[in-house]
């Protein structure tokens, strides 16, 4: 679906995208995971066709992004980081906007915004402004509304951002059931347990590159499966250990209070990354 090869952007110094490969499936849920700054929101603008990559290839469903722009338009949807629904519309009527901005046919145009209503369970307030709505009902919208076009592939930019854990969960689970429809979906997230929980392959990107790419249990055995956790004098100290027998020989030796458990994605994104939390 995604094939990124060699693909560099500079901001004059800095280089955002550093000689950058990935090739994401058709039917896959990707995160891409990485600190402020590491390169996640200037691939997304190249990929969204807002920013031109300085070199390499980029082409989704195989389309160039640099050249068939009016093709990947038509096969991606994007859920922003902000809200940027009209909030002087009511929920039908952002939907129906976007619609005829697509070029979709009225008889079509409404059947499936019906649909995506009942989808998102917004039927009951699709009268309602955009501006009164909830937090969690405007992330439905946007979800809703990206998907009004039928695309092939969805960005998803923070989702969940500002939600409180149970909306977080509703919304969750409707990204499942997009996925397990068939949709390739794109993530980026700085909840690491919201990746963990939704993604079937993840790659930490830092510095413009890929510095770890796998499936969540693959990239916690990168570090080593369980970690022991312990107080050094004021400071947090986490050693890795690949099985648990010799994580529990090594918690023995430690004098202070001490946690054995599972590693998890966070432990990961901070080993691998700008911000690393073992010695």
């Amino acid at each position: 679906m995604i094939k990124i090869t060699g693909v560099t952007k500079r901001y004059g110094k800095i280089v955002a995208v550093n000689n950058l490969d990935l090739h994401i499936e058709k039917g896959e849920f990707f995160g891409l995971l990485g600190p402020n700054g590491a390169g996640k929101t200037t691939l997304i603008k190249i990929l969204t066709t807002l920013s031109r990559p300085d070199s390499g290839t980029l082409t989704i469903n195989g389309h160039d992004v640099t050249k068939d722009l009016v093709h990947v338009k038509a096969s991606v949807g994007l859920v922003p980081q902000h809200t940027n629904l009209d909030m002087e519309l009511t929920v039908w009527e952002n939907l129906e906007l976007h619609g005829l901005l697509f070029g979709l046919p009225k008889k079509e145009r409404r059947q499936t915004i019906e649909e995506l209503l009942t989808f998102t369970e917004l039927t009951e307030h699709r009268q309602r402004l955009a501006g009164s709505l909830s937090g969690g009902m405007k992330r439905r919208l946007l979800i809703a509304r990206a998907l009004l076009h039928r695309p092939r592939l969805l960005f998803l930019d923070e989702p969940t951002i500002g939600l409180d854990p149970y909306t977080r969960r509703k919304i969750w689970d409707l990204l499942k059931s997009m996925n397990n429809a068939g949709l390739t979906i794109l993530l980026t997230t700085h909840y690491i347990e919201e990746a963990a929980a939704l993604c079937n392959r993840v790659a930490l990107i830092d510095h413009g590159s890929i510095v770890a790419l796998g499936s969540p249990s693959e990239l916690k055995n990168m570090i080593g499966s369980y970690v022991v956790v312990y107080d050094d004098q004021g400071v947090t100290r986490y050693n890795f250990f690949s099985d648990r027998e010799a994580a529990v020989d090594f918690a023995r030796q430690i004098t202070q209070n001490v946690t054995i458990r599972e590693t998890n994605l966070e432990d990961v994104f901070l080993r691998l990354t700008s911000h690393p939390v073992a010695e």
